[in-house]
């Protein structure tokens, strides 16, 4: 693991987004596995800015978020497909069918687990992750359950 320590939220979403670009510049069919909520939303939006630039291009790229609400639906403006939507893959060139949200609406979660580990294993059983946060959550998937530690990153 590699940790960055930055001044600010600012440096560290530049950093993130940077890492992130570079790594789909350097491997144009990239997997990325993206987090929600309000620590990535800087990093998205530097993302966008180098996306519109014409530095980066996305049309290769699959993700792979990594969670959702139970209970919820795609159209909710509170799911975390919505919210994905609304700060990054509206804004860039990510194919439809190469977005992967788990699914809120299955309330069988053994059947949601089995589905979230066939895309992965599909998409090649490796993801690059690079989340801008004051805290990192380091997530692992194995045998249908996550595995998570938090880590200060500055």
């Amino acid at each position: 693991m590699r940790i960055i320590r930055a001044k600010n939220y600012e440096e560290l979403s530049r950093q993130a987004a940077n890492l992130i670009v570079a790594q789909v510049q350097l491997k144009p069919n990239a997997v990325l596995g993206l987090a929600t909520g309000g620590s990535p939303v800087g990093a998205y939006e530097v993302i966008q800015k180098r996306y519109e630039q014409g530095d980066v291009d996305f049309s290769e790229v699959t993700t792979i978020n990594l969670d959702e609400y139970r209970g919820i639906s795609r159209a909710h403006e509170q799911s975390y497909w919505h919210f994905m939507h609304e700060h990054l893959f509206d804004h860039v060139n990510v194919p439809e069918d190469h977005i992967f949200v788990p699914d809120g609406e299955n309330l069988n979660g053994e059947e949601v687990c089995r589905a979230y580990e066939k895309v992965i294993r599909q998409a090649g059983g490796s993801i690059c992750s690079c989340l801008a946060s004051g805290w990192m959550d380091t997530s692992v998937l194995t045998n249908r359950r996550i595995i998570s530690r938090w880590i200060p990153i500055w």
